[in-house]
């Protein structure tokens, strides 16, 4: 199985309103591709981290294998997700996969 972890900032020019509204659209939208990916096991998204924390966001899912990792990055659901409301709220992406 294959680990797959990203973190994002929120734009700094959101209000924090905005931020929260973002972040929820965000987590709706990943959380979303559950049952519709496939090699997708598993899917949370942390949208409220402890003040210690560096990033806003954090994405933690569990893929079948590397190739199921390859199918997700490139699916539509994935694709219309990632491009629309993650793309236009964020920035500072950081990702690690691992195989577990």
């Amino acid at each position: 199985m294959v680990k797959h972890i990203i973190l994002w900032q929120l734009n700094d020019d959101l209000s924090p309103e905005e931020k929260k509204n973002a972040a929820e659209k965000i987590r709706d939208g990943l959380e979303g591709l559950a049952g519709q990916i496939d090699g997708l096991l598993d899917i949370h998204v942390i949208i409220e981290p402890m003040t210690t924390s560096t990033h806003d966001i954090m994405l933690d899912c569990t893929l079948k294998d590397a190739e199921a990792l390859a199918g997700y990055a490139v699916h539509p659901a994935h694709v219309k997700v990632k491009d629309g409301t993650i793309a236009a709220s964020t920035h500072g992406r950081v990702c690690i996969d691992y195989t577990i």
